[in-house]
């Protein structure tokens, strides 16, 4: 099984909790990325970002000192974001360490797909993000089905715990073989099962905590999940896609 996650757009840099154990996969991809993004120009970066001003100069600093093989944060203490901060992996035991560093998967618009202890540095690029790097029209075209082959590579399933604007990067390339299983996260309104940005990222790293406690490898077991008051809902699921309602019987 290999869990495929979102990264988060404030990172910082933690070069005192854990060593990086290596370099990311795909390094050359993201230095080549690199170097697009240090030869366009401050106003081109922030309409490419869409942040404010503040956050461009900060990003811009960053990009013009940056160093893809230096002073590096493993990833998975890198990001910042509110799954990570419900994932709280800086105070997960050397157990559910262990799982997550066979498990996990971080998806990156600029690394490609990193492994927990890979060494990353700050950086602001989204998958969606509209850049042409190599000939190819957008990030999606650059990274093609690299990350969808290294996933293959290494497992027989995945539970995809990505936003869809990462997991379209991935399961659309990945072969039959290795079928991948959508968790949704949601309430009930009338008919229909609502889902909410802030609420869907808590129950996300929430799940990935539970999951490396439990030490859960199989499908089946997935369903078992009832933290932030979430329960399995048959009624709207499949074999594809399991569906959490909060408050759900």
């Amino acid at each position: 099984m290999r869990i495929i996650i979102s990264p988060a757009k404030k990172m910082k840099v933690d070069v005192d909790s854990f060593a990086p154990e290596g370099l990311p996969v795909f390094l050359p991809e993201a230095e080549r990325l690199k170097a697009a993004l240090q030869g366009m120009t401050p106003e081109a970066l922030q309409a490419l970002w869409r942040c404010s001003d503040a956050i461009a100069r900060q990003n811009g600093e960053r990009l013009e000192a940056m160093d893809l093989r230096r002073r590096l944060t493993p990833a998975i203490l890198s990001y910042q974001g509110i799954q990570y901060q419900y994932m709280a992996p800086g105070v997960f035991t050397e157990e559910q360490l262990r799982y997550i560093r066979e498990h996990l998967r971080i998806l990156s618009g600029f690394y490609g797909l990193l492994r927990p202890f890979d060494g990353v540095t700050p950086y602001r690029l989204e998958m969606q993000a509209r850049l042409s790097v190599d000939g190819c029209r957008d990030l999606y075209a650059f990274w093609g089905g690299k990350l969808a082959e290294r996933l293959a590579e290494e497992t027989d399933w995945v539970l995809n715990l990505a936003s869809q604007e990462y997991s379209r990067a991935v399961t659309p390339w990945l072969p039959p073989s290795v079928p991948v299983i959508t968790c949704v996260f949601g309430e009930r309104k009338g008919e229909k099962v609502v889902e909410k940005g802030t609420m869907c990222k808590m129950a996300r790293g929430q799940m990935v905590r539970w999951l490396a406690e439990n030490c859960l490898e199989e499908p089946e077991a997935v369903r078992d999940f009832g933290e932030l008051g979430y329960r399995f809902s048959p009624e709207h699921s499949g074999e594809t896609t399991y569906t959490f309602i909060k408050g759900g019987a």
